[in-house]
């Protein structure tokens, strides 16, 4: 997996940490939304 992230990290011209960072983002972002359309959906 490390090996993966490297590469992906280099095609993306980000270190190793910086794209590590980027996919906690963007994972933290999708689950907020998530989050939101189920409450939304709720009331």
């Amino acid at each position: 997996m490390l090996k993966e992230i490297e590469t992906w990290a280099a095609d993306e011209f980000r270190s190793t940490n910086g794209q590590v960072e980027y996919l906690l983002q963007q994972a933290l972002l999708a689950h907020k939304k998530n989050k939101k359309k189920k409450e939304d959906n709720n009331e």
